[in-house]
């Protein structure tokens, strides 16, 4: 039983992550990065994988490259490629919002870390830590400061309640086109 299966394309190959679960039915998810998952029954033996993926190998190809050509990436340059001082700088920045935005809302926070995340911008810790993506370094500052502004308000609200997005619009009114563009850039 395989865990991947790949289409060839002109100029790629698409590998298929297979995840084999008890549910009823097949499905196929294509992610922003751009990886595809196959969602398939135990049950369901080789040959009907690969006449489902067969079936669905236009559909699969339609959105991966939808997904790619509608993202951009950041550019940064790649984490261990950094030098010392330029760690220190970007570390420098965020600490600066943090500290800015933070005495602004009135909220307190741990440590500030700066990370290589593959999946997130940040993320504030049930002990006030906050981790950013160094990414963000690479973007507007209009975008790194709604993430700022996104994780310490998890220091009121740790959910993404109405009164979560009420205390992010208070300080950060534009969150919605900040929310919107972040979401079109993809991590590298």
């Amino acid at each position: 039983m395989p865990g991947e299966i790949k289409i060839k394309t002109p100029d790629r190959e698409i590998p298929i992550q297979v995840i084999r679960s008890s549910r009823k039915t097949m499905g196929l998810e294509v992610r922003r990065t751009g990886e595809v998952l196959a969602r398939v029954p135990h049950s369901l033996t080789d040959q009907e994988l690969k006449a489902f993926i067969m079936k669905n190998q236009e559909w699969i190809k339609k959105h991966v490259f939808l997904e790619m050509k509608e993202q951009t990436t950041t550019n940064a340059t790649p984490l261990q490629e950094l030098t010392t001082e330029e760690i220190k700088r970007i570390k420098q920045k965020f600490a600066a919002r943090v500290s800015h935005y933070g005495k602004k809302m009135g909220v307190t926070w741990g440590r500030v870390t700066i990370r290589n995340q593959k999946t997130r911008w940040g993320s504030c810790s049930s002990k006030g830590n906050l981790n950013f993506n160094y990414q963000l370094y690479y973007l507007s500052d209009e975008l790194l400061d709604y993430v700022v502004v996104h994780e310490l308000a998890h220091r009121r609200h740790m959910n993404h309640s109405p009164q979560f997005w009420a205390e992010v619009e208070q300080y950060y009114p534009d969150y919605r086109e900040s929310r919107r563009r972040l979401k079109e850039i993809r991590i590298i």
